[in-house]
């Protein structure tokens, strides 16, 4: 799998990757309607989605030399303030990495001040790669 472009899923939610290692991975994303609950606030899955996608690119690019991907086993996202459009930076850093397992940390801040917007944790679990 070429981790240099992203899935369709990624791109649809408008989360481009600027940075990706087994240590680190950034980018941002562009929130505007199109993210938007019925009620004009971007929508908390939106949040969700992108911190596993964040944790599954660190993790799975931690991996990989040993034939490995990452899956996440649990998402916990917490939405710290409501954001109706702008640009979101993303960061991901491993609290843990073992032979089986990881955790991720990611945190969403408002690219305009910096202020914290979500904040996540995945765990994820290291399987081989198909095929």
């Amino acid at each position: 799998m070429d981790l240099t472009v992203a899935s369709p899923f990624v791109a649809a939610m408008k989360f481009t990757v600027t940075e990706r290692s087994g240590t680190r991975v950034a980018g941002h994303v562009d929130l505007g309607p199109d993210q938007h609950t019925p009620w004009g606030v971007v929508h908390g899955g939106v949040y969700c989605s992108v911190v596993e996608s964040a944790a599954s690119i660190g993790a799975s690019t931690a991996v990989r030399e040993q034939g490995q991907f990452s899956v996440g086993v649990n998402n916990n996202t917490d939405f710290i303030r409501s954001t109706t459009s702008g640009r979101v930076d993303v960061v991901a850093e491993p609290v843990q990495q073992g032979r089986t397992q990881q955790l991720w940390q990611v945190l969403l801040t408002r690219a305009e001040d910096g202020k914290l917007v979500a904040r996540g944790q995945v765990r994820l679990q290291n399987v081989p790669l198909p095929g």
